[in-house]
C-alpha cells in the first residue's frame, strides 16, 4: 500500500509534500519538490520538472497526491513511462521509487512537510452540492477565481458537474448580472464552428440572410463557458487564442473589421489537454491560455458520503415533499456510479417516475431448472424479470399506458405488446393516448 499523502485535519486539507530529483541523464541533480497536489515532468515550458532530454515528451507524466499515495499518469508520452522495468499508463508509486521517462531516471522522495489547503464549511455553493472532503476542498478554490477575470480551466470526467462549476463561477463573480453563454465545443460543425463563436455577416456563406453575433459578442458584459474544449478543430484553435489574448472578435465575412468584447472565458473538458498537447491536436499555446486556473472537479467515486446527500436532493427535486422509499437511498449508495453524477440523478429520476422496491434475495434454483440447458434457464429468467418489470413500471404510473412508456422511453404500442404477454392490467382506453410510438 502507498504512502498516505492526503488527510483531514479541522478545517483543512493536509497534503504531504514529495521531492522528485534526477538521478540519471543529461538533467542529473536537478530536483523539484511539490507546492500543492500535482507535479507535472516534461520538457514544457511551465513543467514543475522541466527537462532537456530529447527523448522526454513536451507534458510526459504528473504526479498527484491522493489518499491512497501519490497517483504517476503518463500523459500521452512518446516513449512511454516506467516504474522498474514495467511500463505504466496510470500507478501508484511508492516513496522511493524510480521513475523512467526518456533516457532520465528521476528518484521520488516523499517528505514530511505538509501544505494546509482550506476546506469550505458547507456542503453547497450555488448548485454544487457535496459536503465530502473532496467537494469542500475545490469551493474556496471556485469562490476565489470568482473574484477575479482569470481564464478557468475545469478538469473532470464526464457527468461529474464541470457546468455547474462553470455557473458557480458566474453567479459568484461581479459578471452575474450579465449573461452565461454556454458553447459545447464538441457539438459544432468544422464548418460552421467560427460563425457560431465569432459571428458571421450577411452573405458570408450560403443561408446567411442576416448578420448574426457570436457566441463571444453574445456574452459580452458575462461569461462564456467553452465546454468540451479539447474537441475544438485545430484550424480555429488560433482564432480562439486570439480573441482570448485580445479580447476581440472578426466575424466570418467582415473583412479585417474587429470587435471588442468583455467576457470571462471558462474552459472544460473531460480529457487531459496536455495529452492531446502531446498528440498535436490542441496547441500547446492555447493550452497555457486557457490554464490560469484550474479547478479539477473529482468523480463521485472519490466522494464519500455525497451520494446518499445527492441521491436525496434529487429525489426532493422530483417528488417534493415526499419521502424516498424505504431502502432507496441506501440501495444507491452501495453502487458504482461510472456516469458520475448524472448517471445517479437518471436513476433517482427513473426511480421517481416509475417507482422502486428492494430487489428480491437471490432464490435457490427451481428445481425444474436442474438439468436444463444454460440457455433455456437464462430465457426462463430473463422472462420472470421482465414480468416484474412491467407490472412495477405500469403500476407506477397509475396504469396509464402512455406515461409508463414515456418513462420508460419506449413506445407505447411496444410497452402495451409486453404488457399483455405478461399478462400485465393496465387502465388504458382511448382517453390513454394513441398507439403511435413516442
Amino acid at each position: 500500500m502507498a504512502e498516505q499523502t492526503q488527510a483531514v485535519r479541522g478545517h483543512a486539507y493536509i497534503v504531504r509534500q514529495f521531492e522528485v530529483r534526477v538521478v540519471a541523464g543529461v538533467d542529473r541533480d536537478k530536483a523539484c519538490v511539490s507546492t500543492g497536489t500535482e507535479l507535472s515532468i516534461g520538457t514544457a515550458d511551465g513543467s514543475d520538472l522541466q527537462l532537456t532530454d530529447p527523448a522526454v515528451s513536451r507534458h510526459h507524466c504528473a504526479l498527484r497526491t491522493g489518499e491512497r499515495g501519490l497517483e504517476l499518469r503518463d500523459l500521452g508520452s512518446r516513449n512511454g513511462t516506467f516504474v522498474g522495468d514495467c511500463e505504466v499508463a496510470r500507478a501508484f508509486v511508492r516513496d522511493g521509487a524510480r521513475l523512467v521517462v526518456g533516457q532520465t531516471t528521476i528518484a521520488l522522495r516523499v517528505l514530511d512537510a505538509e501544505i494546509e489547503q482550506p476546506l469550505a464549511t458547507t456542503a453547497q455553493l450555488v448548485g454544487l452540492h457535496g459536503g465530502s472532503p473532496a467537494m469542500r476542498r475545490i469551493y474556496p478554490i471556485i469562490e476565489q477565481a470568482a473574484r477575479g477575470n482569470a481564464t478557468v480551466l475545469v478538469r473532470g470526467e464526464t457527468g461529474t458537474g464541470k457546468e455547474l462549476v462553470a455557473e458557480a463561477l458566474h453567479e459568484l463573480s461581479p459578471r452575474r448580472a450579465g449573461p452565461l453563454v454556454v458553447v459545447d465545443c464538441g457539438a459544432l460543425s468544422a464548418e460552421l464552428a467560427e460563425a457560431e463563436l465569432f459571428g458571421h455577416e450577411r452573405g458570408a456563406f450560403t443561408g446567411a440572410d442576416a448578420a448574426r453575433a457570436g457566441a463571444f459578442e453574445q456574452a459580452d458584459g458575462g461569461t462564456i463557458f467553452l465546454d468540451e474544449i479539447g474537441e475544438l478543430p485545430l484550424a480555429l484553435q488560433p482564432i480562439l487564442l486570439r480573441a482570448l489574448e485580445n479580447r476581440t472578435v472578426k466575424r466570418v465575412g467582415a473583412g479585417g473589421r474587429t470587435r471588442s468584447v468583455d467576457v470571462r472565458v471558462v474552459a472544460a473538458s473531460h480529457r487531459d489537454l496536455r495529452a492531446l498537447v502531446n498528440d498535436k491536436r490542441f496547441r500547446a499555446d492555447l493550452y497555457y491560455r486557457l490554464a490560469v486556473v484550474h479547478v479539477k472537479v473529482p468523480a463521485l467515486r472519490e466522494r464519500a458520503g455525497d451520494i446518499e446527500l445527492l441521491a436525496r436532493a434529487f429525489w426532493q427535486s422530483f417528488r417534493p415533499g415526499v419521502a424516498p422509499p424505504d431502502g432507496l437511498l441506501a440501495h444507491l449508495d452501495a453502487q458504482s456510479w461510472p456516469g458520475n453524477v448524472r448517471e445517479l440523478r437518471n436513476a433517482v429520476e427513473r426511480a421517481a417516475a416509475v417507482g422502486w422496491k428492494p430487489e428480491p434475495a437471490a432464490a435457490a434454483m427451481p428445481a425444474e431448472d436442474w438439468g436444463v440447458t444454460y440457455q433455456h434457464a437464462k430465457e426462463r429468467a430473463v422472462l420472470a424479470w421482465e414480468r416484474g418489470w412491467v407490472a412495477q413500471l405500469i403500476a407506477g404510473a397509475g396504469g396509464n399506458l402512455t406515461r409508463a412508456a414515456r418513462a420508460a422511453r419506449m413506445g407505447r404500442s411496444h410497452l402495451r405488446e409486453l404488457a399483455r404477454r405478461h399478462g400485465v392490467a393496465t387502465g388504458a382506453s382511448a382517453a390513454d393516448g394513441d398507439d403511435e410510438d413516442e
